[in-house]
């Protein structure tokens, strides 16, 4: 998508042999199908004697129904069965942490696009005159869509468990700390869709018997979609068996579950397979986006620029429903100092339920938020210093063994300084041409832009992450490994979503056991959890799942040759493709070495142990963190209000490059994902109703859009993961935003403090 220069990276080989192991550059097995446009998505899958389903949804953001009258629908040639929350066998509610949305609305719709009913019919145009026919009755209501009535108790409860979803202080140090320089400002930042490729999709198959079902799903976590169906469908888990099927991209929004308990529900009713599928209107409704925020922050530092103290309050609008509102405030308030240090801290955060769609997990998660704030005071307090943003951010620094503002010590690699100076060394792009090629400058192919009005702009931003799941959360990861005639089989529940790990995970296997022939075994509900394709977690929690159960295997391997050969199993170990006495002679290829063998076995990954937060927002909450610098170069045309982000570059913590190609490519991906956020994304809401539920208004990074990246891996082994390496997933989206906004802001001399930046925010 974007021109990229790997500085430390090349793109040849890095391990010295040609064999796909740890640390060199493995080539995706489904790219190819991807480019060629043969990949089977989710939405392709078919069935023989299939159904079509289709859900009704609400119009309004809030409304009492009075009565749903289903019989038209039914009269309908074709149409298999209707059902509605009095249909729902089981629990009405799911959720992933607050079990609080229905299956179908009941009583009270609270979101524009709601689901009220659905169909299986024998095609999808039957569907939609079905939909159509079904006759519901409204008493429209009064919408809550300010969070701070919300905050406030101005209005009524809109949900049984109350309009705020949760409310957490951090109280750090003295309370009472001041500095000679003080600054502060409110930042603002819009709903943000996932965009991923392929829409919401799934068939369920039931049973012949008529005793389960089986589902194939675009997902993040299997097992957790399980258990949420599991319980809606009235049965137990183990009659609900999930298989993923091909998965376009999620970035959080197939965190929730969509339309997993109708299209089951359909087929179990009608006994026949069921496909649903959302166009691309309907997902914007179908699934959660980035929260919506505003962030006051105030900073006090010393006359040098050292933060002395932070006060803070954040906001996040959480919707309707729950989603994963709680965890994302927490990652937001516990990021407020960012990779910086500060012994002082107040911080209030809310997240509240409002009448406007629900929001969860995006990549990020809540630190997005927090960044685009925290960077942005941290260059008011260079302006105020009269320091450079390189200098201010260096001075401030966060390194290991520095605590948190929740009293945390950050015991991960933190190699902060580091990053911001290989970023500032990296080169910056040549000036624009006096007459440059219309798709050099703002605006682009529409030939508008004039080059004598064109400024360009330099910023600055640095980003902390914490990587996987927080506050206790007894997170782990399963794998399966069986070693037979020299071919591994490797059996995980991990999601691909997109990140690689189907990549990954052989080169795991090649790299501990010494094979070439890894064959991936379906990606389903058939062997323990993995745990959900989010929190920058899987390389760590199922790559270590993969190592360990890999470890296992060779253990035994070792046993049997050490048996056969008269060899003590300790002094053997595996080079290349080899297993090899370290103190003697013997060389025997590990497929001569297992033939005949089958070994067989399953390993699960566990944390750290992590603790929730108390009263004032003390605790070691977090697992690990990943660091991230970003420099971004902007030319902005004030006249027009048009922005070219002409190049990124960045230098990002890693740990340790498993795969640099695959480091790269997430790099390239979350920062065209962070530019989208700082200048054109934004779900526009208006009085609880989405107005651009398009791909045609709610506007995308495109190739002409990309920046040219200039990436730099900072490689610093990190001692708690299990292959050294850190989670590279989300930090690349993080810090480019604020970046973005700060270049902008140096090229027209105004203080921006929304994203996205609007064109009429920028025109003089």
């Amino acid at each position: 998508m974007s021109r990229s220069t790997i500085d430390t990276v090349r793109t040849d080989d890095r391990s010295g042999t040609s064999r796909e192991v740890l640390g060199a550059n493995a080539l995706r097995p489904d790219g190819a199908a991807k480019v060629k446009g043969e990949f089977a998505f989710s939405s392709d899958m078919w069935a023989q004697n299939m159904l079509w389903g289709g859900t009704l949804r609400s119009p309004h953001p809030r409304a009492r129904i009075v009565s749903i009258d289903v019989s038209a629908a039914w009269r309908i040639a074709g149409v298999e069965t209707v059902v509605t929350a009095d249909d729902v066998p089981g629990q009405l509610t799911y959720g992933l942490i607050s079990e609080d949305q229905p299956v179908f609305a009941r009583g009270e719709v609270r979101y524009m696009g709601e689901p009220i009913a659905a169909v299986a019919a024998d095609h999808p145009e039957t569907c939609r005159r079905a939909l159509a026919a079904i006759a519901v009755e409204w008493e429209v209501l009064p919408a809550l869509v300010d969070p701070e009535t919300a905050i406030a108790g101005g209005f009524d409860p809109i949900h049984p468990d109350g309009n705020v979803i949760r409310h957490q202080r951090i109280i750090r140090g003295d309370t009472s700390a001041t500095g000679a320089i003080v600054v502060e400002g409110t930042y603002e930042l819009g709903m943000q869709d996932q965009a991923f490729l392929g829409t919401e999709a799934a068939l369920a198959v039931p049973d012949h018997d008529g005793g389960g079902v089986e589902v194939y799903i675009a997902t993040q976590w299997l097992h957790e979609d399980r258990k949420q169906m599991a319980k809606c469908l009235a049965l137990p888990e183990d009659k609900v068996r999930l298989v993923l099927g091909g998965v376009g991209g999620a970035f959080g929004a197939r965190e929730d579950i969509s339309l997993q308990v109708h299209t089951a529900l359909l087929a179990l009713r009608t006994g026949r397979p069921v496909k649903m599928q959302y166009g691309r209107e309907e997902s914007f409704f179908g699934h959660v986006h980035r929260h919506p925020a505003t962030i006051w922050m105030r900073h006090h530092a010393t006359d040098s620029g050292e933060i002395v103290k932070i006060e803070a309050r954040f906001v996040f609008d959480g919707g309707a429903y729950a989603s994963t509102s709680s965890a994302v405030l927490i990652n937001g308030v516990t990021h407020a100092q960012g990779p910086y240090r500060c012994d002082n801290a107040v911080v209030d955060g809310w997240a509240v339920r409002t009448n406007n769609p629900p929001c969860g997990a995006m990549r990020g998660f809540g630190v997005v938020q927090a960044c685009f704030a925290h960077e942005g005071q941290m260059d008011k307090i260079a302006a105020a210093a009269g320091l450079d943003p390189v200098e201010v951010r260096l001075r401030n620094a966060m390194r290991t063994g520095d605590r948190l503002i929740t009293g945390q010590v950050v015991e991960s690699v933190a190699p902060v300084e580091r990053c911001i100076r290989e970023t500032a060394a990296l080169p910056m792009p040549s000036p624009l041409p006096d007459r440059p090629d219309a798709l050099l400058m703002p605006g682009g192919s529409g030939l508008t832009a004039d080059r004598h009005h064109i400024r360009r702009g330099v910023g600055w931003g640095v980003s902390i992450k914490n990587i996987m799941y927080s506050e206790g959360f007894d997170d782990f990861s399963t794998a399966r490994c069986v070693l037979a005639d020299g071919v591994v089989t490797l059996k995980f529940a991990t999601s691909e979503v997109g990140q690689g790990f189907v990549t990954l995970a052989p080169q795991i296997a090649r790299s501990v056991l010494g094979v070439d022939d890894v064959v991936l075994d379906t990606i389903d509900t058939g062997v323990g959890s993995a745990g959900s394709t989010s929190a920058s977690r899987q390389t760590w929690m199922s790559g270590g799942a993969v190592d360990g159960a890999c470890r296992l295997v060779r253990e035994r391997l070792f046993e049997h040759v050490g048996r056969a050969h008269g060899v003590d199993p300790l002094r053997l170990v595996i080079e290349d493709t080899d297993v090899v006495d370290s103190m003697g002679s013997l060389r025997v290829p590990v497929g001569e070495a297992s033939a005949g063998l089958r070994i067989d076995e399953t390993f699960e990954h566990h944390h750290r142990p992590t603790e929730e937060l108390d009263e004032n927002g003390q605790g070691n909450c977090h697992v690990a963190f990943a660091f991230v610098a970003h420099r971004a170069v902007v030319d902005v045309d004030p006249e027009l209000g048009l922005v070219k982000v002409v190049q990124v570059a960045t230098a990002q913590d890693v740990g340790r490059a498993l795969n640099p190609l695959s480091v790269v490519g997430q790099i390239e991906g979350g920062i065209a994902q962070g530019l989208g956020l700082a200048v054109m994304e934004e779900i526009i809401v208006d009085n609880g109703r989405v107005r651009n539920p398009s791909f045609t208004d709610y506007l995308l990074p495109t190739a002409l859009d990309a920046p040219e990246v200039i990436a730099t891996l900072v490689e610093e082994h990190e001692p708690q993961a299990p292959l050294g390496a850190k989670g590279v997933g989300e930090p690349p989206c993080i810090s480019v935003t604020p970046a973005i906004v700060a270049a902008i802001r140096d090229a027209i001399g105004r203080d921006l403090a929304r994203v996205p930046v609007r064109p009429q925010d920028i025109c003089f």
